[in-house]
Parts: C-alpha cells; sequence; structure tokens
C-alpha cells in the first residue's frame, strides 16, 4: 500500500506523505530523507537503544525509528543540536570501544565507521577506554570480538525473534554492560549459534564476523567505499519499500 498523500507531517520544513503505522524514521527514509542511526535495521524489530535517530517531534525529543508518524506533526531532525548529539554519542562509542579502523576487517563495511564520516568525525575529543575484553575465536565459523561490541543489541534481537535460539544476551551495567553468550561454557563453540544465523550477518560493526570470509570484498569494493552511508541507506530503504509496497 503506498502512503496516503493526504497524511503527511512536516520534517524541517518539507512534507512527508507516510502510511498508517509507518514510524517517523521509516516514512523519512521512503521520501529519502536520511536520519542517522546505528542499531536500526529496517528488516527487523525497532528498539530505539542507540538514540542516534532522535528528532524533535512537536518541541519535544524521541527516537524516530519508534516513534510513530502522525498527520500534522512538526519533526525537525537535521538541525546542529542534533547533530552535534549524534556527532558526540558517536564519538564516545569509538573511544569506549577499540575500534582501529585502519586494521579492522570490517572497514568499508561499517556502519559505525561510515556514520562518523557522515557526521564529519575526523578525530575523537574524549579520550579512549582502550578496554580489554574477551575474543570468543572457539567457533569453527564465527568470531565474536566484544572490544568491537557497540551494544546496539541487534544479535540480541535478531536470535530471539528470528533465529529462534536466543544464544546472545546483554549482562552488566554502565561501562560494564557486555554481550554474552547461551552456553554451559559460555563460549560460541559450545552454542547452538551456526554460519547461518540472522543474527551474525546483520553485525553493524566488526564484533561478530565469519571467519575467513573478511577479505573475500577487496577493500576499496566495499558498501561505503563507493557511497555514502547516507545515500546507500536511503537507496536500500526504498528499494526494499518498493519490493514490499509496489
Amino acid at each position: 500500500m503506498s502512503p496516503d498523500p493526504r497524511k503527511t507531517f512536516r520534517l524541517d520544513g518539507r512534507e512527508i506523505p507516510f502510511r498508517e503505522g509507518q514510524s517517523v524514521f521509516d516514512a523519512a527514509m521512503a521520501a529519502g530523507v536520511y536520519i542517522p542511526h546505528l542499531c536500526h535495521n529496517p528488516d527487523f524489530e525497532p528498539h530505539s537503544s542507540c538514540r542516534l535517530c532522535t528528532v524533535i517531534v512537536n518541541g519535544r525529543p524521541f527516537a524516530s525509528c519508534t516513534q510513530p508518524a502522525v498527520a500534522g506533526q512538526d519533526v525537525k531532525s537535521d538541525t546542529p543540536e542534533l547533530n552535534e548529539m549524534r556527532r558526540s554519542l558517536t564519538e564516545m562509542l569509538l573511544v569506549e570501544g577499540n575500534h582501529y579502523c585502519p586494521a579492522c576487517e570490517k572497514s568499508g563495511s561499517c556502519r559505525l565507521q561510515a556514520t562518523a564520516y557522515a557526521l564529519g568525525l575526523q578525530d575523537t575529543h574524549f579520550p579512549q577506554f582502550f578496554p580489554h575484553r574477551d575474543v570468543d575465536a572457539s567457533h569453527p565459523d564465527i568470531i565474536l570480538d566484544r572490544d568491537r561490541c557497540i551494544l546496539c543489541g541487534l544479535c540480541v534481537r535478531i536470535s530471539r525473534t528470528v533465529d529462534r535460539k536466543n544464544v546472545f544476551a546483554m549482562t552488566g551495567r554502565g561501562i560494564a554492560t557486555t554481550i554474552v553468550v547461551d552456553s554451559p561454557s559460555g563460549l560460541l563453540a559450545d552454542s547452538r549459534v551456526s554460519r547461518d544465523d540472522e543474527s551474525v550477518k546483520h553485525c553493524p560493526v566488526g564484533a561478530l564476523m565469519m571467519k575467513g570470509e573478511a577479505f573475500k570484498i577487496p577493500i576499496g569494493e566495499r558498501p561505503y567505499d563507493k557511497a555514502l552511508i547516507s545515500e546507500d541507506s536511503v537507496a536500500q530503504f526504498q528499494a526494499r519499500e518498493a519490493a514490499a509496497h509496489g
């Protein structure tokens, strides 16, 4: 079902049509307006954990991925204040983990890296944490590098709702929060995870990766090497919308 032209909201002064039940984020992306995001994947249930997609709706902040589109509402996204907040959140994610982009196998396909570039980050202003978290390479096909995890929760949600395995969960609070694995030993090798699990395929950073596949697509030919994440995300979202709704 196409968006109802009689139902629109204003986003940064532009009229955005939407379908009943769409979120502000979904309607904006379908209309070609990029809203920065990390934890949201339109193929799966939104969670609003990263807060990067925060917008101002009728004067109040909301996560656009979970905020329903309502006719007549006034939404602001591309403002100096919101973009500065997004930069600060992205900076904190970069310094909280060990993200050595030039040496990372995920470079060019990493949503965190590409979002930092889209927001104009060239350096960080906060001190690096340099954490030392466990790397789990016990599985024959999959590696879990907790130092690269941004705690978006995608693997947790997808393993629960799509793979139906509940392999991953989060434990701890604040800076001590980490991903844990449901197995007798706590290791991937003793869990039910497999190379075909959707939870492994959709990690937005280099925390969950397939062994032996990191450089099948050479650097320079990866998605964000060829297009800005804003262009790539909008194009993929619109293609998905066209396939689903015509």
